[in-house]
């Protein structure tokens, strides 16, 4: 249990200039005190421009900074595992950015090096703690469309500029994101939906690359079963002509409707008749996820996702694309 806590970024990149870095500023018990980047000068220029103290260009520096209570990786998935191990090493708590790793087994090296010291291991799969769907489990907890039967999902967008450029995109390596942006959206809606309908005990998929733009997969049909019996769908396509991102959860009394990535009216539909809600996202994307891991830490409740969740994600993406 913690009174406050003092964080340090690895790898200050994109995703921690506004949906991230500034959520562990305005937590109150929380601090972001240091944060690295291996090129020094924008590592200087995030400190400068945040009001961060301190800057470092090596990751070894922050996490062995005695002022450093726990960390947080915003790095590109390939070296998530590298720096987890390290910071278990030294006994801090820690926040990996989805997906957890690149593969389950290099997950599962990560979660077991923290459960080993009895450390809190949190994965930033947010959207388990966004008020929008967090109004979703409520529905389902609430038996609003009766016993749920199934749960499909449709996402697909056309390849971008950047796709038919050639240039380097760490998301479409298959080195470092095996499927493509299947691992880096996907993983978001199936984390999810293992929180609002209970573990996968099966999974099965077919993963192509239909376009050839880059060396990841970019075509990934899937199926699975939930503990429950409740069976999924799911379709992810990246070279289709317009952007899809629908899901649907039916019951034996109604359906919910809602997209994972944009902010789309929530649909419940049932006997009573239709109810629409529009639910904004805060600015600060992983505002409560950040908010929460603070309750967690102080010993005031427990954090929606954690390692063990994160290495059940990882499970389910292998599974689906074959490699487990």
């Amino acid at each position: 249990m913690m009174k406050s806590v003092r964080w340090g970024i690895i790898g200050c990149g994109d995703v921690t200039e506004v949906k991230s870095g500034p959520a562990y500023q305005n937590t109150e018990g929380f601090e972001l005190a240091a944060v690295m980047r291996r090129d020094v000068e924008k590592a200087k220029d995030y400190a400068k421009r945040h009001g961060v103290p301190k800057f470092y260009p090596d990751a070894d520096s922050l996490i062995l900074d005695d002022k450093i209570d726990a960390v947080y990786i915003a790095t590109p998935p390939d070296s998530h595992k590298y720096y987890a191990l390290k910071v278990a090493k030294v006994g801090k708590p820690c926040c990996i950015e989805k997906p957890m790793a690149p593969c389950y087994s290099d997950s599962l090296d990560i979660y077991e090096a923290f459960q080993k010291k009895d450390i809190p291991l949190f994965i930033a799969y947010y959207r388990r703690s966004l008020p929008r769907f967090e109004k979703v489990k409520d529905w389902l907890d609430g038996h609003l469309i009766g016993a749920v039967r199934t749960i499909k999902w449709q996402l697909s967008k056309p390849a971008s500029d950047l796709d038919r450029s050639n240039s380097y995109n760490w998301r479409t390596d298959a080195k470092i994101a095996p499927g493509g942006y299947f691992d880096d959206l996907a993983s978001h809606g199936l984390d999810l939906f293992c929180h609002l309908l209970g573990p996968v005990v099966e999974a099965k998929g077919v993963a192509l690359n239909q376009q050839g733009l880059y060396s990841a997969k970019d075509a990934i049909t899937a199926c699975w079963e939930h503990e429950s019996g409740i069976t999924g769908y799911g379709n992810w396509n990246f070279g289709s002509y317009a952007h899809k991102d629908s899901v649907e959860i039916i019951g034996d009394e109604g359906k919910i409707s809602f997209s994972i990535f944009q902010d789309n009216p929530l649909e419940l539909e049932n006997v009573q008749g239709k109810e629409t809600l529009e639910i904004d996202n805060p600015k600060h994307i992983q505002k409560y996820h950040v908010a929460y891991m603070k309750s967690h830490l102080f010993g005031e409740s427990v954090h929606p996702s954690l390692g063990s969740s994160g290495l059940h994600t990882s499970w389910v993406m292998d599974k689906i694309l074959g490699a487990v």
